[in-house]
């Protein structure tokens, strides 16, 4: 990913969500499996939502369902990696977020951009799964991370 003829660094991010890797992360080839990039993303965001809004967010009556997601590989990463995964959002809709991720490997004093990717958020009402606003805590808290 690049943003303006540059390639993307932890810069862009406003926040560097910590993540281990796992030992379960490795698949066969001894690297880590794909899908476990979009674990990644989804512990991040929800992880990062629950302590900048100080709220359990599944107990909200409102919840945010993964309508869309994305990953561009970059690096190859294996447990016992140290990552950091860059959190912004791109949009702060009415019923919906999107965030733009990235998957760091921590590197000593550096980080190494190991997968960009984005994220879509949409809040429907718990029990009946039907769009809904925003939470206003979810709102505040996101407006944060909005980039132009």
């Amino acid at each position: 990913m690049t943003i303006v003829g540059r390639v993307t660094t932890q810069k862009d991010y406003p926040v560097l969500w910590p993540m281990p890797t796992r030992w379960a992360d490795n698949d066969h080839y001894g690297h880590v499996n794909n899908v476990t990039y979009y674990s990644y993303f989804d512990t991040a965001v929800n992880g990062w939502l629950m302590d900048a809004t100080g709220t359990d967010i599944r107990e909200l009556p409102a919840i945010g369902v993964v309508a869309q997601t994305s990953c561009q590989f970059l690096g190859s990463l294996s447990f016992p990696d140290r990552l950091r995964v860059g959190l912004r959002i791109a949009r702060l809709g009415r019923t919906s977020i999107t965030y733009d991720l990235a998957i760091f490997r921590e590197d000593g004093d550096a980080l190494e951009l190991a997968a960009t990717g984005s994220f879509v958020h949409v809040y429907v009402d718990d029990q009946t799964r039907k769009p809904i606003e925003i939470p206003e805590v979810i709102r505040s808290a996101a407006a944060q991370l909005v980039v132009e």
